[in-house]
């Protein structure tokens, strides 16, 4: 793909999102620009994660590959002392398999899969009524977007997107595990 469409899809996807994301696009947006809602309410900023790698998935606590929220589990607990931040924004996009709100989506993620990581407030995922940070990530990285549940991103220390994971991948696919290790030893 040639800069200049990459430049105009970045720009179109950003003109849906808003004028904040606009603004973030033309300044050479990068992760720490984002910011999720919280299930119980408030923000969470991406910025307060700046010079860590944050692991992104979109979830759902009644999708069939739910069982990958004790993957991330595993990953977190592996790999936060190391600065690693997993964040899973539940997400009602592929077939509306995540039926709860707010911190019932906490609760089910904590009591059925051991989940402590940060999780957001329900988000829309996909195009074209995505939330501003997976514009950005689409932009980044076309073709590479959430197709279904546990769609992971992996954004590096610096904010860009290192890397993007499809469904399949799980947690503990080696693929992963040495993207995560590799971001990790970035300084």
């Amino acid at each position: 793909m040639t800069l200049l469409r990459r430049q105009a899809l970045v720009l179109i996807g950003a003109a849906l999102a808003g004028p904040h994301a606009v603004a973030a696009e033309r300044s050479g947006a990068r992760a720490g620009t984002f910011a999720f809602d919280r299930p119980e309410g408030g923000a969470l900023p991406l910025s307060d994660f700046t010079g860590k790698p944050i692991l992104v998935v979109n979830t759902a606590t009644a999708c069939g590959f739910a069982g990958q929220l004790a993957g991330l589990q595993t990953l977190w607990t592996r790999f936060q002392d190391r600065g690693l931040t997993v964040i899973g924004v539940p997400s009602p996009d592929f077939g509306n398999q995540e039926p709860l709100d707010g911190a019932a989506i906490v609760e089910a993620a904590r009591k059925n899969h051991g989940v402590t990581f940060p999780l957001t407030a329900k988000t829309r995922v996909r195009m074209p009524n995505a939330h501003p940070f997976y514009q950005w990530a689409a932009a980044e990285k076309p073709g590479e977007t959430p197709r279904w549940n546990f769609h992971k991103y992996l954004v590096a220390r610096d904010g860009t997107l290192a890397a993007a994971f499809a469904t399949q991948v799980e947690p503990t696919d080696p693929r992963l595990i040495s993207a995560i290790a590799n971001a990790l030893d970035k300084a």
